[in-house]
């Protein structure tokens, strides 16, 4: 049996993962080139999600608080939340 951590691990491994979070991070450095530098308590949000057809686009992005675009989550099933 294998660990979240294991896991997890495997996961970010996966050229798919590898691809979407270097998308995030240049998405980040896009934003911040054209806004100015963001707090790291700052997301960087797409508004159309990459996975549905987003992009990095300048009208795509928006910053908003870790809070809000990490909690979205909370309270659905699957997520360990409940």
């Amino acid at each position: 049996m294998t660990t979240k951590s294991e896991y997890d691990t495997a996961y970010n491994a996966r050229p798919i993962q590898k691809k979407r979070r270097a998308m995030r991070n240049a998405a980040r450095r896009e934003y911040e080139r054209l806004f100015g530098d963001q707090p790291a308590s700052t997301d960087i949000d797409h508004k159309r999600r990459l996975d549905q057809g987003g992009d990095n686009s300048k009208g795509n992005l928006r910053a908003v608080g870790q809070k809000h675009n990490r909690g979205w989550r909370k309270g659905m099933k699957g997520y360990g939340n409940t």
